[in-house]
């Protein structure tokens, strides 16, 4: 079976995702975006057969299977549950939601529309994510106790653009902070307590941030990242008898290393591609819906409903506040 897609959006990040999916021989077969020429362009440009003005006619075509979300991170809830009520399969661009409450209602309506979501974390399907997962199994480095990762990039400044509106999800959290804080509940589960401090900008949305999570047993995890900045973004998983590090880019294909409790070096790996790695993701979405099973795997959608609450905590200690904080408010007074 062929699972066809469409795309809502035509950002930057729909660019790069269609491009890497297609050169791997996924079928994306429509777009939809919010006016019928910029549909078009992007069609041209990726050699896609329909394109669409809108993204109600992007979910109604009855030729696609699955629709990638793609449009920037305040419209993901809405642009998923539209999909989802179109009866179609969403995965959806991290970060899933702007909060944990809008990512709960879009995983609790894919599941009573009996339909596949996910979120888009695709460091998480990268063939080095599986390796590394099956090292910490066979307890090469023992109990993992620390993970410490950090996610710097110095991205545009221009205080109208989306990375710099609270409107539009701004900050470095959602954009960011997603990677390292899903990587350390990845490794060492979902945290029991939070901890964070961070620096705002003039606009209201973090520039910087670090964050401590503790986790089961006492493990703990150190994530810090920014928008301001460029540094080198590696990791580490730390366990009692040896620890993984991972080179820049810590969550792209990259090199890392398995080390014993005294840093020596027991195996080396190059785990860098020719493709930036979207497909892994893509596949693995196109085998749960075939499967049919919807639940489960690296990225399950209750873990992503248990990441967005972590940085709902963080964002709250820190003082990033965005308008979906205020209507899931209403939403539980009503409630």
């Amino acid at each position: 079976m062929t699972v066809r897609w469409g795309v809502i959006g035509t950002g930057g990040i729909a660019r790069s995702i269609v491009a890497d999916c297609t050169a791997a021989g996924i079928a994306f077969v429509a777009v939809g975006s919010r006016t019928a020429e910029s549909a078009r362009a992007f069609a041209d440009e990726h050699g896609i057969a329909r394109a669409h003005g809108s993204y109600e006619e992007l979910v109604a075509d009855e030729g696609v299977d699955v629709v990638y979300v793609a449009t920037p991170h305040s419209r993901h809830a809405e642009d998923a549950l539209l999909a989802i009520a179109a009866g179609k399969h969403v995965l959806v661009e991290k970060a899933f939601t702007i909060t944990a409450a809008e990512a709960r209602r879009v995983v609790d309506a894919a599941r009573r529309a009996d339909v596949a979501v996910m979120e888009a974390m695709w460091t998480r399907f990268l063939p080095q994510s599986t390796m590394i997962r099956e090292l910490i199994a066979e307890g090469r480095i023992g109990r993992p106790r620390v993970v410490e990762a950090t996610h710097h990039q110095a991205l545009p400044t221009d205080p109208h653009h989306r990375l710099n509106d609270p409107a539009l999800g701004g900050g470095a959290i959602l954009d960011l902070g997603v990677y390292p804080i899903s990587f350390a509940v990845d490794v060492l589960g979902v945290p029991t307590t939070v901890t964070a401090a961070g620096t705002l900008s003039d606009q209201g949305v973090d520039t910087q941030m670090g964050v401590v999570l503790t986790h089961e047993d006492g493990a703990q995890s150190m994530v810090h990242f920014g928008l301001d900045l460029r540094s080198p973004n590696s990791a580490s998983i730390i366990g009692e008898d040896g620890r993984i590090d991972l080179d820049d880019t810590w969550y792209t294909p990259t090199t890392w290393r398995l080390r014993d409790r005294d840093g020596a070096v027991l195996e080396e790996y190059d785990s860098r591609e020719q493709l930036t790695g979207y497909a892994h993701e893509a596949r693995a979405f196109e085998e749960m819906v075939t499967s049919g099973t919807y639940e489960g795997g690296p990225m399950d959608p209750e873990e992503t409903v248990a990441v967005m609450a972590v940085m709902d905590e963080a964002r709250r200690q820190v003082g990033v506040r965005y308008a979906a904080d205020d209507e899931d408010t209403a939403h539980t007074s009503v409630a």
